[in-house]
């Protein structure tokens, strides 16, 4: 009988029953919930990737379309997906550009030098930029050199980080205003294959300054003989290279721009920030915000080390912490009215929760108002009437629920005044509901002014300050009104 090795078994093993082809999904070839036939095929490759057998992945994937290679990516777990870039070739590492940043770095954290050459080659210099600061540094020495756009990248490199230069092409299509429409598809027709994607055609004068642009419509529909001056249209608006990024995709938003040109010191136009780095900057904004929402550090990934995690979050849990400390000595100042009346207690965990959503809704719109340009400081006093208003509303139907159910528990549990506590308590419900819906909607306000960053406002220090005056106005309340009561 002959022998066989453990490696030989393990590939046999693996072997997959059926062909490795993957089943188109819509247009992308990509879904969040696989199909019972895909999720054979990724685990079939999962098997074979452990397995070691390089050969027959490779001559399964040889002919696969670019989405469907990038979907078995995406749906390959994390430490199969990694290997599996290593067996690609150079033409294959291109879709590895198409995947999500942060998802992108996971990937390429143990991939040779070479390999993040290849990888970073295919893809256009903002985005091989970008993903290049996200290597340590001793590989940023080794990789950057060997990088074939590498004069185009350093200078990107060169304008501050999050900044307009910092995420926009250098490449662009621009024509003088005195050409004609035919001159300029003629021109796109001759370099088809340079321009690769065609959003708007910039029409600049004799310094390089842009005076206008022409839409795809433009050029299709006016006649070919029609100058360019005379149907470019002049409402543009173009950044400066060290404009924030954040910025960038508010004017484009607010102004409902698909291509925004960027532009020198002296008015020269010297690139433009595409579509598909506009979503870039609006998800990575996003996920800044949420991962600050929730005392989280602004660039946390999930696929981070024990270490990191630790590093990243302790001082969010520690401020959180101290905090919590404050509260409870905010309480134990108030042993004695819980001393007298026990009942007081069971209603601190229900001002302390109503001040904790309340403030963190008023403070969540703000963020959402002030990330989109919608807020600004000077609408800090019709918004703070408004929410105020609201919170008069939603703070008075919330305390006669309250008083209700006092008074329902006061009918099977004896205890001294209900009505008085009802009332008390009722009245201290309004008030914790405005003060925390005043907080959360003002301290975002003021700390985009000062400059810090909104979202951090939703987080540990709204819920933590908003916990502690809940507590004193509960208390206040029941000193005022209920306690003078009791024998």
């Amino acid at each position: 009988m002959p022998k066989t090795d453990k490696s030989s078994q393990a590939q046999q093993a693996a072997a997959p029953t059926a062909p490795l082809v993957w089943r188109s999904v819509g247009e992308a070839g990509i879904s969040d919930d696989l199909d019972e036939h895909n999720a054979a095929v990724v685990d079939a490759f999962a098997r074979l990737i452990k397995a070691g057998d390089k050969d027959t992945v490779k001559r399964a994937i040889k002919r696969w379309p670019p989405q469907h290679l990038l979907a078995l990516i995406v749906h390959l777990p994390l430490k199969r997906a990694r290997k599996l870039i290593g067996w690609l070739d150079k033409l294959q590492t291109r879709v590895v550009a198409e995947l999500n940043p942060a998802f992108r770095s996971a990937l390429l954290e143990d991939c040779t030098v070479q390999r993040l050459v290849d990888v970073l080659d295919g893809m256009e210099p903002e985005e091989a930029a970008d993903q290049l600061d996200d290597l340590p540094e001793d590989a940023q020495a080794q990789v950057l050199p060997r990088l074939r756009d590498r004069a185009t990248i350093d200078t990107l490199r060169g304008y501050g980080e999050d900044s307009a230069g910092s995420i926009m092409s250098r490449k662009f299509v621009a024509v003088p205003p005195d050409w004609t429409v035919g001159q300029v598809t003629h021109e796109i027709r001759a370099n088809a294959q340079a321009i690769e994607k065609l959003y708007a055609v910039n029409v600049v004068d004799g310094d390089q300054r842009p005076v206008g642009y022409l839409r795809l419509r433009d050029l299709l529909l006016s006649p070919k003989d029609a100058l360019v001056y005379n149907v470019m249209n002049t409402d543009f608006i173009a950044v400066g290279p060290d404009t924030d990024q954040e910025e960038v995709a508010k004017i484009a938003d607010r102004y409902e721009l698909s291509v925004v040109p960027v532009v020198d010191a002296d008015g020269r136009l010297i690139g433009r920030i595409t579509p598909k780095q506009l979503r870039r900057v609006l998800r990575e904004e996003a996920e800044e915000d949420r991962n600050l929402m929730a005392g989280l550090p602004a660039d946390t990934r999930p696929d981070e080390s024990i270490a990191r995690i630790v590093r990243g979050r302790i001082p969010w849990l520690l401020i959180g912490l101290a905090g919590a400390s404050l509260s409870a000595t905010v309480v134990g100042a108030f042993e004695d009215q819980l001393a007298r009346a026990a009942i007081l207690a069971s209603f601190i965990p229900i001002v302390m929760s109503m001040a904790g959503n309340a403030g963190i809704q008023a403070s969540t719109v703000a963020v959402q108002g002030l990330s989109t340009g919608t807020v600004k400081f000077g609408d800090l006093g019709w918004r703070l009437v408004k929410e105020l208003l609201a919170a008069l509303a939603n703070g008075a139907i919330a305390a006669l629920v309250l008083l209700a159910l006092v008074i329902g528990v006061a009918q099977v549990t004896a205890f001294d005044a209900p009505l008085v506590l009802a009332a008390s308590a009722g009245l201290s419900l309004l008030t914790v509901v405005v003060v925390a819906v005043t907080v959360g909607a003002t301290i975002p306000i003021l700390l985009d002014k000062l400059g810090i960053d909104p979202a951090m406002a939703t987080g540990v220090f709204i819920t933590t300050g908003n916990d502690i005056l809940s507590v004193m106005i509960f208390f206040l309340m029941m000193s005022l009104f209920y306690l003078p009561l009791l024998p």
